[in-house]
């Protein structure tokens, strides 16, 4: 496309004056007289250099005006890339306009992040706070609530077991009064209420007459007395009592004085499975499972069982 838009130079104008000249130059030496004169010689000479000229002038033109077409050729696609080159410096501007724009973005959404987590760390420190204080609170309700239920517990079983010596009592004394229908009945009525008594986990248990006397179950009325190794009980004065597998109140016993009162003195009568329960278990079980806080409690082993014993039944 180049090369068709180039504007072509006419020689047939050039071509035309050399041969002209040249025929001028033929002419002069054809009508010339030996010797040639100077000015003939000149004329000549000036008439063949002049047509040389006029015959080359053509082509030099012509290469001139191609070299300044391929100059300003260059020189446009140079402008091209100039002006490719601040396209491209501009969309670079662009680019870089709108890199700083995400770059602030991006600080901007780094800061708001940034407050979000220590909002969110503040609220889970004031939550965490706050569920410390409440859990706090509801372990102090808790402890309020575990000791009214403790006293309470305490109390009902006290007076469950005043009752029961009470019962107990009432058995012993129809026993002594040798009445066989009276003691079959409040035997039974023994029975049931420390069959009730039991299923509340209050089992009382009782020493069988006869039975070896064991002081981690049994107690004397008299702590200072020390029984011999063989001693033999020969009557429960009060019944002793567990609660929910441990030891609350040892049972108070008497002693045997001498061996035949073993023999003559028979098991009474009517006696129920909950009477023998503790008796049978193992020692171990009554002496290392007794809870503080029944140890702390009205019903444990006081110092002076007599006395402790007498009160019962008294009450």
């Amino acid at each position: 496309m180049t090369q068709a838009s180039e504007p072509r130079l006419t020689k047939l104008p050039f071509v035309i004056a050399d041969i002209v000249l040249l025929g001028l130059a033929c002419l002069i030496l054809w009508r010339s007289e030996a010797p040639m004169t100077a000015w003939t010689v000149f004329f000549c000479t000036a008439s063949v250099a002049l047509g040389a000229v006029l015959c080359v002038a053509p082509f030099l033109l012509e290469y001139r005006a191609a070299t300044k077409l391929a100059e300003a050729d260059r020189l446009s696609k140079a402008v091209l890339q100039i002006e490719n080159i601040e396209i491209i410096s501009r969309q670079i501007n662009h680019a870089t306009a709108n890199w700083q724009a995400a770059h602030e973005q991006a600080n901007k959404a780094v800061d708001a992040s940034r407050e979000i987590a220590e909002s969110i760390a503040a609220e889970a420190r004031s939550f965490g706070d706050f569920l410390k204080k409440a859990n706090e609170a509801e372990k102090n309700n808790l402890r309020l609530e575990v000791d009214k239920l403790r006293r309470a517990e305490s109390e009902w079983l006290q007076i469950l077991v005043r009752i029961l010596d009470h019962i107990f009592a009432l058995n012993q004394a129809a026993v002594r009064s040798g009445q066989t229908s009276l003691v079959k009945q409040l035997s039974q009525f023994q029975n049931a209420c420390r069959d009730i008594a039991r299923r509340v986990g209050l089992v009382p248990f009782v020493a069988l007459p006869g039975e070896p006397y064991d002081p981690k179950t049994h107690q004397l009325a008299d702590s200072k007395v020390v029984p011999a190794a063989a001693a033999v009980v020969a009557e429960t004065v009060a019944t002793g009592y567990g609660f929910q597998g441990q030891l609350v109140r040892l049972a108070l016993v008497t002693l045997q004085t001498s061996p035949s009162e073993g023999v003559v003195r028979q098991e009474r009568p009517h006696s129920s499975e909950a009477e023998t329960e503790f008796a049978a278990a193992p020692v171990d079980e009554f002496t290392q499972l007794v809870p503080e806080r029944l140890e702390s409690s009205p019903l444990a082993v006081a110092h002076d069982p007599l006395n402790a014993g007498q009160e019962e039944l008294r009450s």
